[in-house]
């Protein structure tokens, strides 16, 4: 495996204005300093609570949201202009499926239009072709040829949500950004989506950027996750990493809040909880400034980062080491 595309120290601030002459008094840091890398053929995660900050890394990545500072890399070349030129090489090997089906279809125009589009852009596909190509996207979806003449709002939540799966596979880019893809569909179809996407992943060694809330479906997809909050990385590392061994604080406490159903165990589950809450009020200062800002990331092992006061890191080392 190789990396094609490097995300360097990306910064994404707003400016928040007040007083008369409507001066800049602030800034929210949507995201403040994050670096990624992507490997061909992986699945990624990231994962956080609502405003972390995962949204806009990937409409940054893809040029949508405008970067305040930072670089990204794709095949050794700085692309931070780039990402924003919507025919450039770049845009056609980055895609992305929207959390928001139907705010990211053209209202105006039928189905067929929409996912022709990324084809007229980038391949030089005859009518027929195109025609062909259009059918085979909708029944890899689960959808019949006589959507390609419906609007978007002829559809419910779930199917606009393939739609926009199929828009973004339609020339095997080789990173998708999907943010939320599943979060509107139900069980069986979450299933057949999913797995379309794995079936693409084998096929055409596609990466994935996998931004969702839904631990158990990361889990299922992601060979490498990232915890967001407040705009930054609390930790990286492999599943394994994240899943079995987490280190901060705030992986922790969203690990522990996975329901369990286990009735059995009831008790147990809810000391944990509390063991981990009790754990944050007492050391939040090991993970968080005085402002409440997150940590730089630093290695505890080849494949596992965590964001922790320099002075905590020998100790978490032990712990690591212990562990094993």
């Amino acid at each position: 495996m190789s990396e094609f595309i490097r995300i360097e120290d990306l910064k994404v601030h707003y400016p928040i204005r007040s007083g008369f002459f409507n001066r800049i008094t602030d800034y929210v840091y949507a995201v403040d300093g994050v670096s990624l890398s992507f490997e061909e053929g992986k699945t990624y995660g990231l994962v956080g609570e609502s405003g972390s900050g995962k949204s806009t890394i990937g409409k940054s990545i893809i040029g949508l949201e405008k970067i305040t500072s930072g670089n990204i890399y794709y095949q050794g070349q700085e692309v931070s202009k780039e990402a924003r030129n919507r025919r450039s090489e770049y845009r056609r090997n980055v895609q992305m499926i929207f959390q928001d089906s139907l705010s990211s279809f053209n209202p105006k125009k039928r189905i067929g239009d929409i996912l022709a589009e990324p084809l007229r852009n980038f391949t030089n596909f005859t009518p027929d072709e195109e025609k062909k190509k259009i059918n085979e996207l909708l029944s890899i979806v689960g959808l019949s040829e006589e959507a390609v003449n419906k609007f978007p709002h002829e559809f419910s939540g779930g199917q606009r949500q393939r739609i926009g799966v199929a828009r973004a596979v339609a020339i095997n880019p080789k990173l998708i950004i999907a943010d939320e893809p599943v979060s509107a569909l139900d069980l069986s179809v979450q299933a057949q989506v999913l797995n379309f996407m794995k079936r693409i992943q084998a096929e055409y060694n596609t990466s994935f950027l996998f931004i969702s809330h839904d631990l158990g479906v990361v889990r299922h997809m992601c060979d490498e996750l990232a915890i967001m909050y407040r705009g930054r990385f609390t930790e990286y590392g492999t599943r394994e990493d994240i899943y079995s061994n987490p280190q901060h604080i705030y992986t922790k406490r969203l690990l522990s809040a996975i329901p369990q159903v286990d009735p059995n165990n009831r008790d147990q589950n809810k000391l944990v909880r509390l063991k981990v809450e009790k754990d944050y009020q007492q050391n939040s200062a090991k993970y968080y400034s005085e402002t409440g800002r997150v940590y730089d990331l630093v290695p505890i092992s080849p494949t596992h980062k965590v964001a922790i006061k320099d002075q905590v890191l020998p100790e978490l080392h032990k712990a690591v080491e212990g562990a094993e």
